[in-house]
């Protein structure tokens, strides 16, 4: 594992190209999240420009079968930036897959995951992000089935000559957070995502021992999900604070 503390757009060309099998990130969203060391408050345009830039060096970066899952989310207020950013990605990736990312949601009376309020009477509840899958060329084959599901009709299996019960999971991934009471549950991060968000990406790409990167590396979860699906993890963080974070908790995985 290779833990590096800078900002992205210096550390990245230091990296060797065509050498990542996955990339699995989550940016800053620019919503004004209380980060220590980085403003999360930049005009659209020069958000934009940034992001430009980090996904060009993220490209060179790439195995020409690799894979980039963007996950990233707007706000009540500014619900087009994701929408934005993709479009502005068009002339460097192929978007292959758009997966809705469901972090809680409500089925008749049941509701399962966290539901952050939201004041006033304009907006609903946000219960889902976006994960964008990126690639090159948008030929790459996926092992659909690592993060299959049961068939629910058993007689499915024989009937359309499926050697296992297991389906596509399909494009929307159910993955809540757990519940926490404090902030140091969450590494005192503002913006984290549970582990198998990343872990369920790394499986879809379907390379064993792939080299993952995450370029805005945070308390270090992609990394921890490398770890855990056996692969080699490259992670880069602006915030020695959280790198810290980070080398310890994947070294508490591989303990």
């Amino acid at each position: 594992m290779q833990l590096l503390c800078g900002d992205c757009l210096d550390v990245l060309p230091t990296l060797e190209a065509a050498s990542v099998d996955v990339v699995v990130t989550s940016p800053p969203y620019n919503i004004g999240l209380d980060y220590a060391t980085y403003s999360d408050q930049l005009s659209e345009t020069a958000y934009l420009d940034w992001m430009l830039r980090v996904a060009g060096e993220l490209r060179r970066v790439m195995r020409p079968d690799a894979s980039f899952f963007l996950n990233i989310s707007g706000s009540p207020r500014n619900p087009w930036l994701p929408f934005e950013l993709i479009v502005r990605l068009r002339g460097l990736f192929v978007l292959q897959n758009h997966i809705a990312w469901v972090k809680s949601i409500t089925t008749e009376a049941d509701s399962v995951g966290h539901f952050k309020p939201v004041s006033g009477a304009r907006f609903l509840h946000q219960a889902h992000e976006h994960v964008f899958h990126l690639t090159l060329d948008g030929q790459v084959k996926l092992d659909r089935l690592a993060v299959g599901v049961p068939y629910k009709d058993k007689s499915n299996i024989a009937r359309r000559g499926h050697a296992q019960d297991l389906r596509c999971r399909g494009n929307t991934w159910f993955i809540p957070y757990d519940t926490i009471q404090r902030k140091a549950q969450k590494f005192h991060h503002p913006g984290t995502f549970p582990v198998d968000l990343p872990r369920w990406c790394i499986r879809l790409h379907g390379k064993a021992g792939a080299v993952v990167l995450d370029p805005f590396m945070g308390s270090g979860t992609t990394l921890v999900a490398a770890r855990l699906e056996g692969c080699a993890g490259i992670g880069i963080e602006l915030d020695p604070v959280y790198v810290a974070t980070a080398r310890e908790r994947v070294a508490a995985v591989a303990a």
